[in-house]
């Protein structure tokens, strides 16, 4: 029969994030960051960073899923150096950190709230850039509000994300022999 540390489950830990940006004002035209895609054309979303709601929501729910903080804790107004910046470097990092505090990622699912842009010809593309800067798997969808609340009037974009992180076991220890 196995002794007891042999048959320890790792129980996987889910956590939730949210992100909402509105539309930069007109007067202050930005590019439209989205699901680590720029898209041409559509009018972009204030922020601290990039405004990247998709990729920052994914973020979120990592720190969330391993009880390490928020976007806020890791990446905010008060650190100058994430100003501008890129959603995808902001999830790479996020991954970076969620490893360090002794954690895999199993999956990340984000559906964000939007009139536009048209996200469905692009969504294989997006999975893939943020998957790539997550180092494992992140599903992207997209819906409408039907014309209700602040997404519905179209003043700025909404998004949740779920994830799925595991504790790494710790390598045991040599008994010195």
């Amino acid at each position: 029969m196995a002794a007891p540390e042999d048959t320890a489950m790792i129980l996987p830990r889910t956590g939730i994030g949210v992100d909402v940006h509105a539309y930069a004002p007109e007067n202050d035209p930005q590019p439209l960051w989205l699901g680590g895609l720029f898209w041409a054309g559509e009018r972009g979303l204030a922020g601290h960073s990039d405004g990247d709601c998709v990729a920052h929501a994914a973020a979120d729910a990592l720190f969330s899923a391993c009880g390490i903080g928020d976007l806020g804790t890791h990446f905010g107004t008060d650190r100058p150096e994430f100003a501008g910046a890129s959603g995808v470097k902001l999830l790479g990092e996020a991954a970076r950190i969620v490893r360090a505090a002794g954690f895999e990622i199993g999956n990340v699912a984000v559906q964000f709230v939007a009139n536009r842009p048209k996200f469905g010809p692009r969504r294989e593309e997006s999975q893939r850039v943020l998957s790539a800067a997550a180092g494992a798997a992140v599903s992207v969808t997209a819906t409408t509000s039907d014309g209700l609340g602040f997404t519905g009037r179209g003043e700025g974009i909404s998004a949740v994300a779920t994830a799925l992180v595991y504790p790494v076991p710790a390598a045991p220890q040599g008994d010195g022999s």
